[in-house]
């Protein structure tokens, strides 16, 4: 064939017919080509059954960034899904990556059945969770106590002088039974951490006073918890840490309300 003619054929298909046949899923795309048939970083198969940077399955079947429809049956941007979650997690936390991102790829993977976002969240939060609680132990066995004895003592030094209150008071301030908070009065005034006293206003009851060795030993217990727990938020500024404080409170406040309601024990600090 001559060059004239083959020529005269390009001008007549031209680029259109050249998209046209990628999308088509007759040539492999540019992604597939400069892969070598193989999936490029954080995409999907494009036409041709390779995969694109940033992109999901695109023409021929799959999904694009954002999960649409595209030609061919495949999903393109403008749509839901994983990889919108993705792309919203990632647009906050950047070019960061934790465990938590691997654990849900590799259940997306395995189980693309299922919504796996609610990992996103909840599993952080059960991982920060253990962070929080090595820092409490660590805080509250510096200064010889338990966390349930520094829940007893927080809630008297709250009250301000003379930092007394009934058990009563104390059990709904701690959520326990009445049972458990005689024993816990007990051991603390054993401890000389608290004392009692008779409540002027009840003949027969009697009122639970912070000591001076317990109001010592509830502040410098505080103190060095609130140096464990800022340590834990320093990768947020005071404007990150409000909004999320707000979003937590949005999750917890249902479940307080609960637990108040049956008289479940929870930390009081």
């Amino acid at each position: 064939m001559s060059r004239d003619m083959l020529r005269t054929m390009a001008q007549q298909t031209g680029p259109d017919a050249a998209a046209a046949e990628v999308a088509a899923g007759s040539r492999p795309a540019a992604a597939e080509v400069a892969a070598g048939g193989r999936q490029a970083a954080g995409a999907g198969p494009v036409a041709g059954g390779g995969q694109a940077a940033g992109a999901g399955p695109v023409a021929g079947g799959g999904q694009a960034a954002g999960g649409g429809q595209a030609a061919g049956g495949g999903q393109a941007a403008g749509g839901g899904g994983p990889a919108l979650a993705d792309a919203r997690y990632g647009a906050v936390s950047g070019d960061l990556r934790d465990e938590v991102d691997d654990l849900v790829a590799g259940w997306r993977a395995e189980r693309p059945d299922l919504d796996v976002e609610p990992l996103q969240v909840l599993s952080r939060v059960s991982r920060l969770a253990r962070h929080l609680d090595r820092a409490r132990r660590a805080a509250f066995t510096a200064h010889a106590l338990e966390s349930w004895e520094f829940d007893v003592l927080s809630a008297l030094r709250r009250q301000g002088p003379p930092y007394q209150l009934s058990p009563g008071a104390l059990l709904r301030a701690t959520l326990v039974t009445s049972g458990t908070m005689t024993n816990r009065i007990d051991r603390l005034a054993s401890a000389g951490l608290v004392s009692r006293h008779p409540d002027p206003q009840d003949k027969r009851g009697v009122l639970v006073v912070l000591t001076d060795r317990g109001r010592a030993a509830a502040d410098a217990a505080l103190a060095d918890l609130l140096l464990g727990e800022r340590e834990l938020l320093t990768g947020l500024d005071s404007a990150q840490r409000s909004q999320l404080a707000g979003l937590l409170r949005i999750l917890l406040a249902p479940f307080d309300a609960s637990d108040a309601s049956q008289g479940t024990e929870q930390p009081r600090w």
